[in-house]
């Protein structure tokens, strides 16, 4: 959508440990991207890291920024750019004025949201959904998709809903959001417990019958390859729970967004392992009390990576029915679907084009 665009956004991708300050123009990242310590436990550190790390940004560009736009960890007030209180943040706690501070500093409007939020814009606006609609229309499918559902498996589990190229935010900041919903494994847990970091550990850990907390999913996925020694089968069931936990809640979802759905983070790394359990969740069914099986979702759920599944798919199934108490006959196609994929930006990508094209949107409203 803003491939053309001339306007110069700058934008961070914020972490606990490091801020990479950056700044795109359409849809590109122009400048080196610039990295500095986060500081989240001295306030002070951390506004002054802000403050330089955006400065050397703006000095390398060839002309004036309109505005600043990023992802930050929540709780916050997103539109007001309050940050409350944050685990990694410490410094934060009680609530800082984020992006006021950062107005009064640069003079230009700075626009914050959550990294779950600004991946679904990306991938709607620039990554997935357009990439998505250009491969269906060149196998011929007559539809064109408008909605996408980001979701992302790292520290957290995060998502965002794009509407018809509208990111829903809500009243409260909390539109799309999914990392408290009800753990179907779990019932009296949220969600994120089984869809994060820590879940891949703990469940390795309950699996192999060993206690080692320095095991990352990195050090997982590489046991479930044969790379180093472990127990194989327990790390692949680690993946195999996180897909499924997480297709229970994409399935709800759809259910509300009735889009295409766009998986990203660092922990889809293991895809190979996770994308099975979660689409076969996807195409479960559930029952009636009368005995009847419904599919869990109206939707067929097609696999966007298996390419001859995706052309198989697509094949129109149109068929004529009659028109009622006339002699004439209408084309119908009853068959509903909805495609699945992990990124293909890569997340960090698809947040800096989101948070480019919010701040955008936003200037426009």
């Amino acid at each position: 959508m803003y491939n053309h665009d001339n306007r110069i956004v700058l934008t961070l991708d914020a972490g606990g440990t490091n801020m990479v300050f950056s700044a795109i123009q359409g849809n590109v990242e122009i400048v080196e991207p610039y990295c500095l310590p986060a500081y989240p436990d001295d306030l002070q550190k951390c506004l002054d890291t802000l403050i330089d790390g955006f400065t050397h940004i703006r000095s390398l560009l060839p002309k004036a920024p309109v505005a600043i736009s990023f992802a930050f960890p929540g709780p916050a007030d997103y539109k007001n750019g309050i940050i409350h209180d944050l685990p990694n943040f410490p410094s934060f706690r009680g609530g800082v004025p984020l992006g006021p501070f950062l107005q009064e500093h640069f003079q230009i409007p700075v626009f914050i949201n959550n990294d779950g939020n600004l991946f679904a814009y990306g991938e709607a606006l620039a990554g997935a959904l357009p990439t998505l609609n250009d491969r269906l229309k060149k196998l011929g499918y007559n539809k064109e998709y408008r909605n996408l559902i980001g979701v992302t498996f790292g520290t957290g589990f995060g998502s965002g809903v794009v509407i018809d190229n509208r990111l829903l935010t809500g009243d409260n900041d909390c539109g799309g959001d999914v990392w408290v919903f009800r753990n179907k494994l779990y019932p009296d847990k949220i969600a994120e417990e089984s869809v994060s970091r820590r879940a891949i550990t703990r469940v390795y850990n309950e699996y192999a019958a060993v206690r080692d907390e320095t095991l990352t999913p990195n050090d997982i996925f590489r046991i479930a390859e044969g790379e180093i020694q472990g127990d194989r089968q327990a790390a692949i069931r680690s993946f195999a729970q996180l897909g499924e936990v997480a297709g229970d809640v994409i399935a709800h979802l759809l259910t509300v967004g009735d889009g295409i759905v766009v998986i990203g983070g660092g922990i889809i790394g293991a895809a190979k392992y996770i994308m099975p359990a979660l689409i076969g969740e996807l195409r479960s069914s559930l029952s009636t009390f009368s005995g009847d099986s419904l599919s869990r979702l109206q939707m067929e759920v097609v696999d966007a990576q298996d390419e001859d599944g995706l052309k198989q798919a697509v094949l129109e199934e149109w068929r004529e029915i009659d028109i009622p108490n006339t002699n004439k006959k209408i084309n119908y196609n009853p068959h509903k679907k909805t495609f699945v994929m992990t990124t293909s930006l890569g997340t960090s990508t698809a947040i800096s084009l989101g948070a480019y094209a919010y701040a955008l949107h936003q200037l426009a409203d």
